[in-house]
């Protein structure tokens, strides 16, 4: 079972679908504020829970997270339902929160090429899992033709800028650093960043990216 909130303006033609991360529903002060900020710059967001998370709201149980390519299922049947009511100008993107956002990498290029999606959003990417960098997350990406961002902070434990600059992506794949942010976009006190700050620079480079992509014919 799903829980999904829907933040959206009536003249908006483009609509993001967002996950959570492994550990953090969409409940999660960084989930719903990026949402707001999202929606504050016109973009319908539908964020939306795998059924692990749904059964931990549930039951209060601490159960780890499925393997990602197992959640890939949930994903394709939330986008199949929500585009069965698009507008037929409308521009769908899909992605997601660290975990969220790999699991719609995984699925991107096929639902690009059946011309379901425009494209793709992950916000902090994990790259790998923290100190164990050469347990890389980056394979399918190598080969990536849909349209997509990585918002990403300077100094990510799942992959930091020197990391991430370093690997070999293609073309189709833009990165937005945030600066002197964490995982979850948070700066360090004396960085001269702010959090809040942080996250309208994601939003502002998240609009951006959308604004640019063609829309669906």
């Amino acid at each position: 079972m799903t829980f999904t909130i829907k933040l959206e303006e009536e003249n908006t033609h483009s609509h993001l679908i967002l996950a959570h991360g492994a550990g953090s529903g969409i409940t999660s002060p960084f989930f719903q504020v990026m949402m707001e900020l999202l929606a504050a710059r016109g973009i319908a967001v539908t964020g939306f829970e795998f059924a692990y998370m749904a059964s931990r709201r549930a039951d209060g149980s601490k159960r780890p997270p499925p393997r990602a390519e197992a959640l890939v299922p949930e994903y394709r049947n939330v986008v199949d339902e929500l585009t069965k009511h698009r507008k037929n100008d409308a521009k769908i993107v899909i992605g997601g929160k660290s975990l969220g956002g790999r699991v719609a990498s995984l699925i991107a290029d096929e639902l690009y090429r059946e011309h379901l999606i425009s494209g793709l959003v992950c916000l902090g990417y994990p790259f790998h899992p923290p100190k164990a960098p050469e347990k890389l997350r980056t394979a399918h990406l190598e080969t990536l033709t849909c349209p997509a961002l990585i918002v990403q902070g300077e100094r990510d434990p799942f992959g930091n800028k020197d990391e991430v600059d370093a690997f070999s992506l293609p073309k189709a794949i833009e990165t937005a650093w945030i600066g002197d942010g964490d995982h979850d976009f948070g700066p360090r006190g004396r960085s001269g960043f702010t959090r809040m700050g942080n996250l309208a620079a994601a939003a502002d480079a998240v609009a951006a990216f959308i604004a640019r992509l063609p829309e669906l014919r």
